[in-house]
Formats: structure tokens, sequence, C-alpha cells
């Protein structure tokens, strides 16, 4: 017989339902890392602290349709002050490609704003192949589901098909945007104007020590396709203003 304190705690109660529990990890071959989702410790918390009579688990049908439906149609609900200020904020797509666990090639497609990341699709490349004309396809996809007028810019890695599908990309803006593009051009001007104080410095040995002496940061190479490096490039030489502005006036330059 249980102790009176057992009883209290319904020891038998809880070593059975732990075994209940560890049985579903085993036979369902589930990762020990799913005992980690905080939604797998709030759904037993809020069974244990709510009576429910007569209640039961949701099904296989359940969890695949309305209530994916449901979650769905939450997280949009989430996500909408996010997507409404996009128009103002403007957005940058990112695509990145990985493997999932099936090894199976896929393409994330993501929307980055001051609101914060959000995740758009996953695609599956499997059995197609990955030149520039598909990716140039999928980003010209996600731009057209996004809004063309909300896009600003698309970060994408360096390997050498992302760069044709890039130019594949810019040639079609070009066409149809060139008073645009003529307004953002000022862009380009500043970034190679940075580009070119940089190697100014950084390409002859006098001019980088006196460089040295006037400024503890270092300055950035860039490179090519990566818009986030002249961002942070530009960012470099206004923190480090007043140490160019001190070197361009020293008196070294008369020896």
């Amino acid at each position: 017989m249980n102790s009176p304190l057992e009883k209290a705690f319904q020891n038998n109660a809880r070593h059975d339902l732990d075994s209940r529990i560890a049985k579903m990890f085993y036979t369902g071959g589930l990762s020990f890392n799913f005992a980690r989702n905080p939604y797998y410790h709030s759904s037993y918390a809020y069974a244990a602290t709510h009576n429910i009579p007569g209640y039961l688990p949701s099904g296989y049908n359940a969890l695949r349709t309305t209530l994916l439906q449901k979650e769905r149609a939450h997280a949009e609900r989430l996500l909408k002050p996010i997507k409404d200020s996009w128009l103002e904020n403007n957005v940058s797509i990112v695509l990145d490609g990985w493997s999932n666990p099936q090894r199976r090639p896929l393409v994330n497609i993501m929307a980055v704003s001051d609101g914060g990341l959000v995740f758009i699709k996953a695609i599956d490349g499997s059995g197609k192949f990955k030149d520039k004309h598909y990716i140039a396809g999928i980003l010209k996809d996600a731009i057209k589901d996004i809004g063309h007028e909300k896009v600003v810019q698309v970060i994408i890695n360096n390997v050498s098909v992302m760069k044709s599908a890039r130019a594949l990309i810019e040639a079609k803006n070009t066409e149809k945007n060139e008073v645009t593009y003529e307004e953002c051009s000022w862009i380009t001007r500043i970034a190679d104007d940075a580009s070119f104080i940089r190697v100014f410095i950084m390409n002859h040995s006098m001019r980088l020590a006196m460089f040295n002496e006037f400024c503890p940061l270092k300055l950035l190479q860039v490179i090519d396709t990566k818009f986030a490096s002249v961002v942070i490039m530009l960012k470099m030489l206004k923190l480090i203003k007043r140490c160019l502005q001190a070197m361009a006036i020293s008196d070294q330059w008369a020896s």
C-alpha cells in the first residue's frame, strides 16, 4: 500500500505518465531534443491544470488539416502588421540553399525589413538543374509574390550561378526601371568613393602608416555582390570620419 504522502503526490500516477510519454518517444522515433520544445511542456502543463472531462488528443486527420489551417491563419494574423509595413519600410529578399535531413536540396526565401525577418517559403529543387535561369526564376517569383514596389534589394551568396542570376534580374529590372535606377545612382557613386578612399590608403605603406597613427580601427575590404559589406564599409568610414580628417590635414604630407 502507498503511504499517505505518496498518495497525496500521486507518485504512481506520475511514474505511469512518465512511462507512457517515454514510450511515445521510443515507439514514434521522436528526437530527444523534442523534449526541449516549449509547446511540449506547455501542453502537458495545460492538461494538468484544467479539468477537461472526456478530452482525447487530436488525431491524424485533424493535425494535417483543420488544426494546421488554424495555425497558419494565426501565424498570418501575427505577421500582418509586419507585411503591412513593407510598402513604407521596403523589403530585402534573402535567398539561401540547404539540404534537409532527407538530403533534398531546398531553397529558402525570406523577407527582411525593419519589422524583422519573415520566412516566405522553401522550394524543393529535387531533379532541377540549378542554373542561372532556374535561380533567376525563383527570384522573379519571390519579387512578384512580395510586390516589386516593396523590394529594394536581393541578398544571395557569392557563387558563380548566383552572380549570373543576379545579372539576369538586374538587366530585366534596368530596362523597366531606368528612371528609378537613375534616381538611386547616388548609392553607387558613394560606394565607389568609399572604395577609392580605402584603396588609396591600404595600397600604399606610407599612407597606411599615417592612417594607423590617427585611427585605431581598420578599414574593411568589400567583396563583390555583398551589398551588406558595402553598408558596413560606409558605416566604418562614418565612424572614422574625424580620423580621416585629421590625417588629411597632417603636416606629414609635406615630407
